[in-house]
């Protein structure tokens, strides 16, 4: 082959090449322009303000602000309702998601899916209603439990707590556990338990040997979620505690709401510059583990 031919078919290939990966794309255009405008621009936009002090010069004293106190505690309260919210929902959530996959009917799997899409997005003032008429001061469990000797308001115990708090958030991260953990369930081959008792394995050895290694991986992927999502939750917590429990977000929107000294009007945007890094800190190891699993069990 002559040099020229050499040299006439690379250039083709090339723009073959381009031409397939953009038309690829070119359906996602929208979706990317949309996430572009909407997300990555805002974002991008607040960690470069967070960085400018009142005089529009860079500055680190916003963020040495963000880790003082009361801003200090709001992160600490933050993460450990996002810690502890996440690990009692998950090994419950895991186990209900289990026996709804595999116990229930396609007429149960719908139903129950239908609910925990519900109750999994709601919150705010509705969420704080349905708990103040459950268990708050005059609430309807609270009556009969005194009624049966028990009153769980005798103590520290307020729905504003974080004790009371919690309760709440276990509401809408148990569902939605249950929610992102039946794809694992459902992933589990049949003929993988075949296999394994063919080769004389009985049910706990399957469970230790395959089953468990075999979802451990998105186990910790929902964890991470649920702790995303108890950490950044705002609209119940600012309907229950009314600002009396320093959480990140709540500090964050009264910041927002004017209340911030007149020498730091970008402090907001540091703390929420924070909690975007901790948030990542658990979505992208969430997307990383959730992407290898699904590869892996295609093979």
């Amino acid at each position: 082959m002559t040099p020229s031919v050499i040299g006439e078919g690379a250039p083709s290939r090339g723009r073959t090449f381009f031409t397939f990966s953009l038309k690829s794309y070119l359906p996602a255009l929208p979706l990317l322009a949309v996430v572009g405008y909407f997300f990555l621009f805002p974002i991008s936009k607040l960690i470069y303000v967070s960085f400018l002090s009142n005089e529009n010069t860079l500055t680190l004293g916003n963020f040495v602000t963000a880790f003082k106190d009361p801003y200090k505690t709001g992160f600490l309260n933050s993460i450990k309702i996002g810690l502890f919210s996440a690990a009692i929902a998950a090994f419950p959530g895991a186990v209900a998601a289990y026996f709804i996959e595999t116990r229930g009917s396609s007429k149960l799997r719908r139903t129950i899916a239908v609910m925990n899409g519900v109750l999994a997005n709601t919150g705010g003032v509705p969420l704080a209603f349905m708990f103040f008429a459950a268990i708050g001061i005059q609430g309807q469990i609270t009556k009969i439990l005194k009624v049966l000797g028990w009153d769980i308001y005798a103590g520290q115990f307020s729905l504003g707590t974080f004790s009371g708090l919690l309760i709440v958030y276990l509401y809408f991260q148990l569902p939605l556990m249950i929610i992102i953990f039946s794809p694992a369930i459902v992933s589990l081959r049949r003929e993988w338990v075949e296999a394994a008792y063919n080769l004389g394995a009985n049910q706990y050895k399957y469970w230790r040997t395959v089953g468990i290694p075999l979802l451990f991986p998105s186990f910790v992927a929902s964890f991470l979620l649920l702790f995303a999502s108890g950490f950044s939750a705002y609209a119940t917590a600012n309907a229950l505690t009314v600002g009396n429990l320093p959480l990140t977000p709540l500090q964050i929107g009264g910041l927002l709401d004017g209340n911030v000294s007149a020498s730091q009007l970008n402090l907001g945007k540091a703390l929420s510059s924070v909690m975007i890094l901790i948030s990542a800190l658990a979505i992208i190891p969430y997307l990383i583990i959730q992407r290898r699993s699904a590869r892996w069990q295609k093979r």
